[in-house]
């Protein structure tokens, strides 16, 4: 089998934020949003990031599109090192790593049409002569399932799917390689959630598009993703192949999100895990591991031994101390 091609690649990726500081400017609290993070993100695939509200998730998104300045650690894209290369250098792969947000109306400007929204990163970068933009518009309304003539429409004439929409055609204006999906259909209905999600598969095989795909809820990122990942504040508990994750997940946390997901299946449903204690803030959390303090399977030396995500087989990474050989 041929190996997989990296697109791009994050190493020990961290980013804290200062919450309060002395008189002389001395950090006195900070936030832990994203500490020591590793992974791939392989070419054509679909990646899913999936954990609860404030594990890091969006952040890492965020560093990724250039919002957040990382802490520490690299972020490699087509084996060039972005984090060592200067504002204006790095401004020049922005294009190949575009964002889709959560909220598709405050992410759209009120004052300018959805045709003008469509075309400014088009102009701005340069990509096509003045004479050709509005055909490149269209095209991008039609890929997106919208008419050419709703084009001098703004954004409140439109409802919540159409507004996403519009922010897919958007990433798409710049023909980018890697589209970071932050939470693109929490917003939206649930039958309007199907119909983006389809959207944004039928668009990933036609553009030959790459998904780092972040979201709440499992079964989106299960429809959608090739691997999936499972955040718990700041840090990686599991990764692996979809199917392997949601048929057999070995991390006590990945357990216990998976046994809330609703089913109708009686025979074969799964006995609830229900955790205990509150999540940890991520000013001051815990030592060792991070679900140590609310894991139903903690043995002795887990709240001082600090997990390590490690490959167990067959692409499997997980970090616990179950698996620690």
């Amino acid at each position: 089998m041929a190996e997989k091609e990296v697109l791009l690649e994050v190493k020990n990726l961290t980013k804290h934020f200062v919450v309060e500081r002395s008189f002389f400017g001395k950090p006195l609290s900070v936030l832990k949003a994203v500490d020591n993070v590793s992974f791939k993100i392989y070419k054509g695939e679909a990646l899913g990031l999936v954990g609860e509200s404030g594990c890091g998730k969006s952040t890492i998104g965020k560093m990724l599109v250039n919002l957040y300045t990382p802490t520490d650690g690299k972020i490699i894209y087509e084996g060039v090192e972005l984090t060592a290369l200067k504002q204006r250098q790095r401004r020049e792969y922005c294009k190949d790593i575009q964002l889709i947000f959560q909220d598709p109306y405050s992410s759209l400007n009120p004052r300018m049409t959805i045709g003008d929204i469509i075309a400014e990163p088009i102009i701005v970068n340069k990509l096509l002569p003045r004479n050709e933009v509005e055909n490149r518009v269209n095209y991008l309304l039609n890929c997106v399932g919208l008419a050419n003539h709703q084009r001098n429409r703004y954004a409140h004439e439109f409802s919540g799917g159409q507004r996403q929409r519009v922010g897919i055609a958007r990433a798409l204006a710049v023909n980018p390689k890697l589209i970071v999906c932050d939470e693109p259909v929490s917003a939206l209905d649930v039958s309007i959630q199907a119909q983006v999600l389809n959207l944004l598969d039928d668009l990933k095989e036609e553009f030959g598009l790459t998904y780092l795909f972040i979201a709440h809820g499992l079964n989106v990122v299960k429809h959608i993703s090739d691997r999936v990942g499972v955040m718990y504040l700041g840090k990686i508990m599991e990764l692996a192949d979809k199917n392997e994750l949601y048929e057999n997940p070995l991390n006590p946390y990945t357990q216990a999100l998976l046994s809330a997901i609703p089913s109708v299946d009686v025979e074969n449903k799964t006995e609830r895990i229900i955790l205990e204690g509150d999540v940890p803030t991520p000013i001051d959390p815990p030592d060792g591991c991070r679900f140590c303090s609310r894991c139903f399977k903690r043995t002795e030396g887990c709240d001082k031994y600090e997990t390590v995500l490690k490959d167990i087989g067959g692409g499997h990474y997980v970090a616990c101390k179950l698996f620690e050989k």
